[in-house]
């Protein structure tokens, strides 16, 4: 009495299983040559996470919202608990509150591209920026505005 009737069926459809497990490239292959899209919006910087959810960011104390994603070099989810004490180059997103609401771990190749946020800071004038024209940033005292002649 042969009560295994179904039993071709079964190994057929392990055996399906195992070939679409095995064919599927892994996502770390995959995160090699792609190259990840950031949004226009996002800003460069250096990332230290002291005690969640406090960052520094650029070496400013910041904050990381509620539900703040953080997303290494492959992709996937990285829990902030886990990077304390790491410095890291990364991109970023901050929320209308100011917080920091999304970061990507920059791989190698990602951090050769060109972004906003990153800027060196410094303390001194070269004669060549001094030949500069004074111009308006919207915060200058009125008495200080640079004078145009009457025409």
């Amino acid at each position: 009495m042969n009560r295994c009737l179904f039993a071709p069926k079964g190994i057929l459809f392990g055996l399906a299983a195992l070939l679409i497990t095995v064919c599927v490239v892994p996502e770390a292959a995959l995160a090699q040559g792609y190259a990840r899209q950031f949004p226009a919006a996002a800003r460069r910087g250096m990332l230290e996470v002291t005690q969640p959810p406090q960052v520094l960011l650029n070496g400013v104390p910041q904050q990381l919202s509620p539900g703040a994603r953080i997303k290494g070099t492959t992709n996937t989810m990285v829990m902030s608990g886990s990077l304390v004490g790491q410095r890291l180059l990364v991109n970023y997103l901050l929320n209308p509150q100011g917080q920091v609401q999304e970061v990507w771990i920059l791989t190698d190749t990602e951090a050769q591209e060109k972004r906003a946020g990153l800027e060196p800071v410094v303390n001194f004038t070269f004669g060549s920026d001094a030949a500069k024209p004074p111009t308006d940033d919207g915060k200058t005292p009125f008495n200080q505005l640079p004078k145009f002649p009457q025409q």
